[in-house]
């Protein structure tokens, strides 16, 4: 299991900061920019092997589920 940024989105404001540094912006007074858009991905096959029992709230949830 693994919850972490997107990893498309993150890319994609870091492109957005550059434009602003190759535009002229002064780096200081660029604001700071967090991930706004995570996350979860489940590998299904592993679970299963470990013993683990995923309850249903959390495969309803997943990004990503890997069999």
């Amino acid at each position: 299991m693994s919850y972490g940024a997107n990893l498309v989105d993150a890319y994609n404001q870091m492109g957005v900061q550059v434009g602003r540094i190759v535009k002229g912006a002064n780096i200081a007074d660029l604001p700071v920019v967090r991930p706004t858009k995570f996350e979860l991905a489940l590998n299904l096959s592993t679970a299963k092997k470990l013993g683990l029992t995923i309850p249903p709230t959390v495969l309803a949830i997943v990004d990503e589920l890997i069999d």
